[in-house]
């Protein structure tokens, strides 16, 4: 018994989703008022006694006094040893109790000798005596486990507990909800404690274990299914932040001692055939009772499913007749099913499996694979074809797992040295165990002697040279020389040739030369029958785009197509890779996001990775800035937990171009610095591109033209698109507009004309939009200009690249109002303000604004509307651009042509303030007082 001043005060956690439970509690036992008797019933582990221990530290509070007493198992056949727990400290106050009461309390509880007194005596004399304590302050009595309390003193319990009211006691009791108790005949209410809700979970494991990788959480949450002592216990055997990166998890959660002692003791009660049958039903894992069925036949131990009988009524099992299923009540009794099995118990139920499913090839693969002790070939076998079907599905993390287990049933020799090579592989490129894939490496390395180049090694050690202390070049040798003296036959239906390529696209974009990529188009040539669409489409969009990207275009629309019901991660990626410089990223978006959600709930860690590269990406382009920003960060620290130092330039880009586009020129430049010094040690002129690119946006914005023109120039000089440099066509605008300003009008020009000899316009309505509007800043003739300018901004669907768009009516209004053009000019200029402000490019703002009071217009606050009035050609065309149609559904309805379109509608926008399509049906259902409507 505990009482008051005994107990410690303000050491236990705060309960966690139990508020409502409490004071649910507290009422139904009139709680320091009128008293009342309530047994608290749940599973095993789900927080009765944290309960109790709460309600305690509440009454004390109160001023309540509080008895309590737990059921000791091994006591429980020793008579009124619970009442001795709970009134061993009043011995005084007997004194007060009649003698026939006193005596036969006296004698049950063992302080005096003499015959066994009735127990209705008994009883009335524990009620006495509690109404005499409770005479002054409330009294609550608390028992823990009372299924295992003597039975003697139970029904003494039971007998106090209906009186409870009438003596102001609050009696509350615990018991699991598959023992037998007083509540069983009904003698007491019974409130049922809920696991805890999905939230308060997942809140309590964020508090107490904040170090847990999002893989193990999930599993964590999942296989605790809400049962606090589960969620506390069995973090011990999950991976964490600052442990070895990203431990495997355990198909089968370790139980810990007191999970072992709450489930455990359950299972091994059962009768052998029933603990059997249970242990197939864990390790089949489905609850297909006719596999179940079959399996059981299959033992020579002759049990059957007739023997889940006790398991039903001990209420661990829920069979489901109709579905022909079989459910454990909770996942951690699965857990002390296989932690009770011995290993010979679980092989002989894993062969008995894979005799059955012989019609399911990846679950009986694993099963052999489990059943098997010696290397076997055509176990191995098998289970690779399993692993194939595994990473087909997404799931990189089984199928690494699933690699390994083929390696360790191969016999030695060179198909073990492939296996561990692939299951490395897969480790450092998709699922961010790159300590595993080095252990990988160096086990299949020292496997078998290695007179030829395995290509999954090469690619595995390509990737770990990239994120370690090697350089581009060291990786592309290694490739290259895996490639060229391989055994294979160029095959392209041969993962390991597919894989490497994919690996030298990577090693040679991040290169950004064009010797780099040779050897890549030579591998491409020579496979049979012909080079996958992906690697055929990288080839040409990854690599040199601004002269190859336009031929990808129908192989790209190919890839795209397949998106809405891919499963396979790596293909989703890879695709959005291809995609990036036709600025195609917004078709992948969708699949993208799943990729980034099944990553944020632990998924495989390098595809959430370019899911989050490509998101921001096309976040900056389209504008969504602070969606950009939260990605970056995300993936900033996503690269440091998984130790993926060659891809957090990329995040850290998007934090210097969004820096130098909003102002923070300073920040921007030491972060473009910082990609600068990485790539220079590693060799990575593609990174050194990305940090010019937003060296250059931040002087730009500063009005430090000389030092745009050098970032600018850097990538890519002056009159050309540099060979092999991708990021070359996103710098295209910055460094025409910083040669204009130089005053380095030949250079500008030649730039211009190099964007429109190599087709650039073709590759999306982005680089359409600034071929023409290059060409209009670096010509002198000013009606040429105009002209080039308006096309620029007719361009379909230009509008969707925001601050390319405002860039371009920026330049245009001050075309217009250097040509004296100053009315015309407040258009474009009001218009490329209110997306500067929109975007928070405060630079750029600041320029339209000063343009707008040079046009004699006043400062215009933000978001109101321009009264000008529509034409009611414009109205029309508004109005259905509201609805959605595309510029050519409205030209063909209206007869006209969809570049007329374009034109009305770039001149609609200023007029009703607002900055794109998607604001057209705000605009028009809500006018500026003075629009007029027809």
């Amino acid at each position: 018994m505990i009482d008051s001043d005994s107990r410690p005060r303000g050491t236990a956690h705060p309960l966690i989703g139990r508020d409502q439970d409490l004071e649910r509690i507290r009422y139904l036992l009139g709680f320091g008022t009128t008293g009342g008797a309530l047994l608290l019933s749940g599973e095993a582990g789900v927080g009765k006694t944290a309960v109790l221990d709460a309600l305690a530290e509440a009454a004390r509070a109160q001023g309540t006094q509080v008895l309590r007493a737990a059921g000791v198992e091994f006591e429980a056949n020793c008579s009124y040893s619970g009442l001795n727990q709970i009134l061993f400290p009043f011995q005084g106050a007997l004194g007060e109790l009649q003698a026939p009461f006193r005596d036969a309390l006296r004698v049950a509880l063992g302080f005096e000798s003499g015959a066994p007194p009735e127990q209705l005596m008994v009883s009335n004399a524990v009620l006495l005596l509690l109404q005499t304590v409770a005479a002054g302050d409330p009294l609550v009595l608390l028992i823990d486990d009372l299924p295992w309390l003597d039975p003697a003193s139970a029904a003494v319990l039971g007998f106090v507990a209906r009186r409870a009211a009438g003596i102001r006691l609050s009696f509350l009791a615990t018991s699991r909800s598959d023992a037998h108790s007083l509540h069983d005949s009904g003698l007491l209410p019974t409130y049922w404690l809920q696991p805890l809700d999905e939230k308060s979970a997942d809140h309590l494991v964020a508090a107490r274990f904040p170090d847990l990788v999002p893989g193990a959480r999930r599993r964590l949450l999942s296989a605790a299914h809400g049962n606090p002592l589960a969620l506390l216990e069995l973090p011990s055997a999950l991976p964490t932040a600052h442990g070895p990166l990203h431990d495997s998890i355990p198909a089968v959660l370790p139980l810990s001692r007191r999970l072992k002692t709450v489930f455990g003791s359950r299972i091994t009660s059962l009768p052998q055939p029933s603990q059997r049958l249970l242990l197939l039903a864990a390790l089949e894992g489905v609850g297909d009772l006719g596999v179940l069925q079959a399996a059981s036949r299959q033992a020579d131990d002759g049990y059957g499913l007739d023997d889940l009988a006790p398991a039903e009524r001990g209420q661990l099992v829920h069979i489901d007749e109709g579905a022909r299923r079989l459910t454990f009540r909770h996942p951690l009794i699965r857990a002390a099913v296989v932690e009770a099995s011995t290993s010979g118990e679980r092989r002989a139920v894993h062969a008995a499996l894979a005799h059955v499913l012989v019609d399911q090839c990846e679950r009986r693969a694993w099963h052999l694979g489990e059943a098997t002790l010696e290397p076997d070939e055509t176990v191995a076998a098998l289970l690779e074809h399993a692993a194939r079907i595994t990473l087909r599905r997404g799931d990189a993390v089984g199928g690494m797992r699933a690699l390994v287990r083929t390696a360790h049933l191969t016999p030695p020799g060179p198909d073990r040295r492939r296996r561990l090579a692939e299951a490395a592989y897969v480790g450092a490129e998709s699922t961010g165990a790159l300590p595993s894939a080095r252990k990988l490496l160096d086990d299949a390395r020292h496997t078998a002697p290695a007179s030829q180049s395995c290509l999954h090694s090469a690619a595995a050690a390509a990737l770990l040279l990239l994120n370690g202390d090697g350089d581009v070049d060291t990786a592309h040798g290694l490739l290259v020389a895996a490639i060229d003296t391989g055994i294979h036959t160029y095959d392209a239906d041969d993962k390991a040739i597919v894989d490497v390529l994919h690996t030298l696209a990577l090693i040679c974009f991040f290169g950004a030369r064009r010797e780099l990529w040779q050897p890549y188009y030579r591998a491409l040539e020579k496979l049979t029958p012909r080079a996958p669409t992906l690697l055929s489409a990288l080839g040409k969009t990854f690599s040199d785009p601004a002269r190859t990207g336009a031929q990808a275009s129908q192989e790209l629309d190919e890839l795209i197509a397949q998106l809405p019901g891919a499963t396979d991660f790596v293909q989703i990626t890879r695709t959005g890779t291809a995609a990036l410089y036709l600025d195609r990223l917004g078709d992948t978006r969708e699949a993208m996001w799943r990729v980034v959600r099944v990553g944020r709930d632990g998924g495989p860690a390098r595809r959430y990775l370019s899911g989050l590269i490509h998101l921001c990406l096309d976040d900056y382009l389209t504008g969504m800035w602070d969606e950009a920003a939260q990605l970056a960060d995300e993936g900033v620290q996503l690269c440091e937990t998984h130790g993926y130092t060659a891809f957090v330039w990329y995040f850290l880009y998007v934090q210097a171009i969004l820096d130098a586009a909003r102002g923070q020129a300073d920040r921007a430049d030491a972060t473009a610095r910082r990609i600068m010094h990485w790539a220079t040690r590693q060799r990575a002129n593609c990174a050194a591109h990305y940090a010019h690119h937003a060296a250059a946006v931040a002087a730009l914005g500063r009005g430090d033209f000389a030092g745009a023109y050098e970032h600018a120039s850097a990538i890519s000089p002056a009159g050309s698109l540099a060979s092999h440099a991708p990021h070359a066509l996103w710098a295209t605008m910055d460094l025409v507009e910083a040669a204009v300003r130089t005053d380095r009008r030949t250079e500008a020009a030649a730039h211009a004309a190099a964007m429109r000899t190599a087709g650039v316009a073709a590759l999306s309505s982005r680089h359409a939009l600034l071929t023409q509007a290059c060409a209009a800043l670096a010509t002198t003739d000013d009606d040429e200009a105009l002209g080039l300018f308006t096309k620029a901004l007719t361009t379909t669907d230009a509008e969707r690249w925001l601050f390319d768009f405002a860039r371009v009516q920026l330049a245009y209004g001050e075309r217009l109002r250097r040509v004296r053009a100053t009315t015309e000019s407040r258009g474009p200029l009001s218009a490329a303000l209110a997306t500067f402000e929109h975007l928070g490019a405060r630079p750029w703002a600041e320029r339209a604004e000063t343009e707008l009071r040079a046009a004699g217009s006043g400062r215009r606050r933000p978001g109101t509307p321009k009264a000008r009035t529509l034409t009611p050609q414009e109205l029309e065309i508004a109005r259905l651009a509201a609805r959605g149609l595309t510029n050519k559904q409205i030209a063909e309805r209206l007869f006209l042509s969809h570049r007329t379109v374009g034109a009305h509608l770039y001149q609609i926008y200023p007029k009703l303030g607002i900055t794109s399509r998607a604001m057209l049906r705000d605009a028009l259902e809500h006018p500026a007082p003075s629009q007029n409507q027809p």
